[in-house]
């Protein structure tokens, strides 16, 4: 009598196992990195997103979690590397397209391991090993110029250079690494990028972006009031100003005559009156509200020289509340709990035909707003995601000040120093440490493909002058040659370049240990929700 097989599944789900299973995530990884691959380095190529609703704009960028976070994934191997995007750009800011093709080509390594019958923990063992030799020789590469201000700067401002060499603002890139230096200093060490504003207004050319000190506010002054006022006291508050109509809500009223809803509005106009000198008695110049002003409460700020201005946006009102040192309230009867806003200076200025309103010498010194123009808004939404990456990067150095060497000098460093640590590691870990090796010097010979130079020669020579100990040198996208890092000024974050290796190892290591897959039947309609 033969035996049943034992159903343990439903019948509609589905596994992979053993072998089947580990192929299925070694190419939905592979393929991810491929698919972002060629946006790498300073020469890299743009993609085109186009969501299926033709609501959502076109977007062109060649940033790596932008990119991963707006396409349809359905491999869960290839989410993994989606996440790990995620969180680089949420940690670090930067590197998101280099932690995933890090990632991906070390499981194309372990793929050929696999395919020579080494066990996935053996090359795990000998990951581990390779990790922790090629942290320890990037944090010995590491330079610290933190303790001189002006030493720093030049660091900052490469930094912010080689960040923005690979994205659409490379013909720009000085004026908007300036830029970002400018205003990373000024948030004198703090992380916290709330005080940066951008603002992005159709028109003009990228060359016609600034940093404006103080904060933009893309509103309009009420009518008949003054449109400049020195030595502000701002009452920022977000409560309902309109009485224009009568609002009894829930209910309904009848009247028997036109003269009853005159008297009905006549009370709604006597109560929005006494709100409103409630407001004025916080002895303020400016009151700013997040909701909508009517024509009647207008008019009275306007008979008391009071500076009204209607239907801020949220982000922008808790922004400007923070930039002026004030708190948004909602209710009026204890002035002397208030906490109002200062500022030294509110006056309409032009951006373009766009009206807006510059508070100058507010309360936080470090506030200031980027003012990005641009022909199309596609252009203006990647010159912001470029400025949002260098601005990200730049507030992580200010913390962890020391730097490394880019343009793939310091994954050429740590590759060599992996390559003869495995000559000296006996058994088959030491297979594992040099597929490790040839996945870091992947990342130089990318970018040089995609810059259209042989990637074999200038990846080969860059290798033969680290082995002799020439350690600054790297890969000159400019000149298509092996150029010196140190004088060329392609500097790249230290906190940036461990958190790459580290989450590009760790994703692949879990993607590793995977030997099945198993998704869950869909589920069923009931027959009541049939009919």
């Amino acid at each position: 009598m033969s035996l049943q097989p034992v159903q343990i599944l439903q019948s509609s789900a589905q596994e992979e196992k053993g072998e089947t299973a580990r192929m299925s995530s070694f190419v939905g990884a592979i393929a991810i990195g491929d698919l972002i691959k060629s946006t790498l380095g300073p020469k890299g190529m743009d993609k085109i997103l186009q969501s299926m609703n033709d609501s959502d704009p076109v977007q062109v960028t060649n940033d790596g979690a932008t990119i991963l976070r707006s396409i349809g994934i359905d491999n869960p191997a290839g989410k993994i590397l989606v996440e790990i995007s995620r969180v680089q750009d949420d940690e670090v800011g930067d590197g998101t397209t280099s932690v995933t093709v890090l990632a991906c080509e070390l499981l194309r390594e372990a793929e050929t391991l696999i395919a020579q019958k080494l066990h996935p923990q053996t090359i795990i063992a000998g990951w581990r090993t390779a990790v922790t030799e090629a942290a320890r020789v990037l944090e010995e590469a590491a330079r610290d110029h933190g303790a001189d201000q002006a030493k720093f700067r030049e660091d900052l401002f490469n930094i912010a250079m080689t960040t923005l060499s690979s994205k659409i603002v490379t013909q720009e890139k000085e004026r908007f690494a300036n830029l970002c230096v400018d205003a990373v200093i000024r948030l004198k060490g703090k992380s916290d990028l709330q005080a940066i504003q951008i603002i992005k207004k159709l028109g003009g050319s990228m060359s016609d972006s600034y940093l404006d000190e103080g904060f933009l506010l893309d509103k309009k002054i009420g009518v008949n009031q003054p449109k400049r006022i020195e030595n502000a006291r701002i009452l920022v508050a977000n409560t309902p100003m309109d009485t224009d109509k009568v609002k009894v809500f829930g209910s309904r009223v009848r009247v028997d005559s036109t003269a009853k809803i005159a008297e009905l509005e006549l009370a709604e106009k006597e109560k929005m009156k006494d709100k409103v000198e409630k407001i004025l008695k916080h002895d303020i110049n400016v009151f700013i509200n997040r909701q909508l002003i009517y024509n009647y409460p207008e008019q009275l700020f306007a008979d008391s020289g009071v500076m009204a201005i209607e239907h801020a946006d949220f982000e922008g009102i808790e922004r400007l509340a923070l930039v002026t040192g004030g708190e948004i309230v909602s209710t009026f009867d204890r002035p002397d709990l208030v906490k109002l806003g200062h500022c030294k200076l509110i006056e309409e200025v032009m951006i373009g035909e766009d009206k807006m309103i510059r508070f100058s010498g507010v309360e936080l010194g470090e506030a200031c707003s980027v003012v990005i123009r641009g022909a199309t808004q596609m252009i203006i939404d990647e010159v912001e995601r470029s400025l949002h990456d260098a601005l990200c990067v730049l507030t992580q150095t200010v913390k962890e000040t020391r730097t490394v060497y880019g343009g793939g000098c310091s994954e050429m460093l740590m590759a060599n120093a992996v390559s003869q640590l495995a000559m000296r590691t006996p058994g088959k870990e030491a297979v594992a440490m040099e597929a490790f090796a040839k996945a870091l010097r992947q990342l130089p010979t990318i970018i040089a493909y995609n810059a259209g130079y042989d990637s074999a020669e200038l990846v080969a020579e860059l290798r033969a002058h680290h082995t002799e100990g020439r350690q600054t040198l790297g890969l000159d996208m400019i000149e298509g040659t092996v150029g010196d890092m140190e004088k060329l000024g392609i500097i790249e974050s230290f906190q940036v370049k461990r958190q790459v290796l580290i989450s590009a190892h760790e994703a692949a290591e879990m993607i590793m240990r995977v030997d099945d897959i198993i998704k869950a039947a869909p589920r069923q309609r009931g027959n009541d929700q049939c009919m």
